[in-house]
């Protein structure tokens, strides 16, 4: 195998994580894989940025000067109002706190890492990632919809979810049970599992639900992130790799529902 094919399967397998935190980072799927799409345009034009070095932090290194760089997520044509507000409120946070905390929580790098992505010392890093939780904590309360078949980790979502304010509207195992949950209340967020006790698919159920609802945010949870990071067909902007750890749970709802913290979701 040449340098070149190696280099090339080694930003392949590691590709899949930037798309996730690129979304994360925006809240949306084409805007954060427009930011994907540019690091790669960029290493291509310079292999210097990349060549000799671990490649996952060589990656996000690249993505975070092009962040830096633009000042804030890519404009889309149609932008939601969700969207709109949400980079609004996003403004008022702490510059680099939201990205040290995803660094941290969701693609689970050290802090010697993540400085050395975000380009500045490790205590910076360290004070960054505190600064974000405190922060999005106190964003908004609201209504969560857990749809989880596994009785064991359906209840420890539902005590973390708890735990941070918000309130869980039931326990979903079913797609059939999430739909007849989601009529009798309707969630501000959507936290799912991929593959349900009964053998349907959460996705198809979340897609139905979101055809009913309108525009929630939503968490999957998998055991297999990079199935649902590919970037050919609508994808999710959170998601979260089973064995999934409290602090990535935490990371990902207080992201999420600061995304949705527009309307009809009370301030904490």
């Amino acid at each position: 195998m040449t340098a070149a094919d190696h280099l090339v399967r080694s930003i392949s397998r590691e590709l899949p994580y930037l798309r996730r935190y690129a979304r994360a980072l925006t809240g949306s799927q084409a805007v954060g894989d427009n930011y994907a799409a540019a690091t790669l345009e960029a290493i291509l034009s310079d292999r210097s940025l990349i060549e000799g070095e671990d490649t996952r932090i060589a990656l996000f290194r690249t993505f975070h000067a092009i962040w830096q760089s633009s000042g804030q997520p890519v404009e889309i044509e149609e932008q939601n109002l969700r969207e709109a507000r949400a980079q609004a409120h996003l403004r008022k946070l702490t510059p680099n706190s939201r990205e040290a905390l995803l660094l941290r929580t969701i693609e689970e790098l050290r802090y010697d890492q993540i400085a050395t992505v975000m380009q500045c010392p490790q205590s910076e890093a360290e004070e960054l990632v505190q600064i974000a939780l405190d922060e999005m904590s106190q964003a908004v309360a609201g209504k969560i919809m857990v749809i989880e078949d596994e009785t064991i980790i359906a209840m420890d979502l539902k005590g973390i979810v708890t735990d941070l304010g918000h309130e869980v509207t039931g326990i979903a195992r079913t797609h059939a049970a999430a739909l007849e949950l989601a009529r009798e209340t309707r969630p501000d967020m959507i936290l799912a599992d991929i593959q349900l006790a009964d053998g349907s698919s959460g996705i198809d159920a979340v897609n139905e639900l979101l055809a009913d609802l309108g525009d929630l945010p939503v968490i999957f949870i998998t055991a297999f992130p990079e199935r649902l990071l590919t970037g050919d067909r609508p994808e999710p902007a959170f998601l979260i790799s089973k064995p999934y750890s409290e602090e990535q749970v935490r990371s990902a709802v207080s992201q999420a529902m600061f995304f949705a913290s527009t309307e009809g979701m009370a301030v904490s």
